[in-house]
């Protein structure tokens, strides 16, 4: 619970800022934001529990039934941010607590059990996450890009004349962004017909996790002010990119702070050829001996595998990831070591991701692989999406040294699959939210996947 003297405190920053209204914000299985919103003279009460959820009416929370007992948010006070575009409001990220202690199902709650199981054994976990997402205009006709002139023909990525149409936006959103101290490193048009991306400073897993959380709101709410819409949906286009979310994690001393990767290169970088400490390649050996089950995780819709291909429809590579694999600065593997910043880049995350779980599964993947004292193989430094230049149903793929790798789930179900085969998917999320994001994400898959849509039909009502 809080210290009542942190909570006077806080709320005199509140009533200093001008701030009316408080949300206490979770997540739900989704990642979605849920709160009430609470007067800033009911704050004393919010930051004691006083709001009650009964979570078991929202998506993958758990605790279903009438007669389960309710859940109380509790806010972090060090995750306090007052909108930037309306200081009337201000938002907490919070853990749900059940009967007293800290409720198992939480995904905040979860993600700082992984940290702390990190912590104990000498390490944190920083995270930098590059956010992509698409911005359109309505018009008569439908959803148009946010350009009014937009490019015909040409990949519109890093393009100026894309970005300055779309600044009345986006300079709101990064006024907004360092308003709130974190420090926009650039951002562009991406190679998307209205998509953009925002880079960002790191910071801790949970930090990164509330924040992401908190910009997919920022994003849309500001689009809806001047009548557009930001869309976090992975792959909205058959014929134009998915919107990644790639993640760059690094471990970090827990007592010192420093970036555990960007020590000196050891044993397996001389055994590999690239320059990298073993503790780096500890946590990549990690990441793939459970790539399957993370993404499950970091990639949780039916519509995110059809961005997790070499070309699908689109008139070029995807540039997403394929192959089970890592490289020297190739980004066409599942994990990135990029050379210019001491961290790993997975690849495969995209913006529909539950960050928190997100975070909290990558870690204890990562973390076996360091303990273990893993190995990772060689790496793959060559364009892999070579290697797919014939269609074919197997699941891995020869390498030039005769071994095989693997590809990436395609399909929600191959990677639900894998989740539900993998230990490890309990040891970090829980057993009951192992199974209860199962649960949902298998009722996501036939939704989705056994609906027959207008397309289908027209190709195929009379052609058979």
């Amino acid at each position: 619970m809080n210290d009542p003297e942190k909570v006077q405190a806080v709320k005199q920053r509140l009533e200093a800022a001008g701030v009316r209204y408080c949300f206490a914000a979770y997540v739900d299985v989704h990642g979605a934001p849920k709160a009430k919103t609470v007067p800033l003279d009911c704050f004393e009460k919010m930051c004691a529990g006083s709001e009650l959820f009964t979570v078991g009416a929202m998506e993958g929370m758990g605790l279903v039934g009438p007669e389960k007992d309710e859940c109380a948010a509790i806010p972090d006070l060090d995750s306090l941010i007052v909108f930037p575009w309306d200081s009337r409001y201000a938002w907490f990220a919070a853990d749900l607590h059940h009967a007293g202690a800290p409720y198992a199902n939480c995904s905040r709650v979860i993600l700082k059990r992984a940290a702390e199981r990190a912590r104990a054994a000498g390490f944190t976990m920083n995270l930098g996450v590059e956010m992509e997402f698409y911005v359109f205009r309505e018009t008569p006709e439908g959803l148009a890009p946010l350009q009014p002139r937009p490019h015909k023909g040409l990949c519109p990525g890093y393009d100026v004349h894309q970005t300055l149409q779309s600044m009345d936006y986006l300079d709101r959103l990064v006024q907004a962004m360092n308003a709130l101290g974190w420090k926009v490193y650039s951002f562009d048009a991406e190679g998307g017909q209205g998509q953009f991306e925002v880079d960002f400073a790191y910071a801790d897993a949970l930090t990164m996790a509330d924040r992401l959380t908190f910009f997919r709101f920022m994003a849309k709410t500001l689009a809806q002010e001047m009548g557009l819409v930001a869309s976090f949906m992975p792959k909205p286009f058959a014929t134009d990119f998915r919107s990644g979310a790639h993640f760059n994690m690094s471990l970090a001393d827990a007592a010192t702070g420093e970036n555990l990767f960007a020590g000196p290169s050891g044993a397996l970088a001389d055994r590999h050829g690239i320059p990298f400490p073993d503790i780096g390649y500890h946590f990549v050996a990690g990441l793939l001996a459970h790539a399957e089950a993370l993404t499950a995780v970091t990639c949780p819709t039916h519509n995110s595998y059809k961005g997790l291909v070499a070309q699908g429809r689109m008139a070029d590579m995807s540039w997403a990831p394929v192959l089970k694999a890592y490289g020297k600065n190739n980004r066409s593997a599942m994990l990135r070591l990029p050379m210019n910043r001491p961290c790993v880049e997975n690849r495969a995350p995209d913006v529909g991701c539950n960050f928190h779980l997100g975070a909290a599964m990558s870690l204890a993947a990562g973390l076996e692989g360091v303990l273990a004292k893993a190995d990772p193989g060689a790496p793959m430094n060559d364009n892999l999406y070579l290697r797919l230049d014939r269609p074919t149903a197997m699941d891995s793929f020869p390498t030039t040294d005769g071994d095989r790798v693997k590809r990436l789930p395609r399909t929600l179900l191959e990677a639900l699959a894998a989740f539900e085969a993998d230990p490890l998917s309990a040891e970090a999320l829980g057993p009951e939210m192992r199974d209860i994001y199962l649960d949902w994400k298998l009722r996501e898959w036939e939704r989705d996947f056994y609906a027959v849509d207008a397309g289908e039909r027209d190709r195929m009502l009379t052609a058979l």
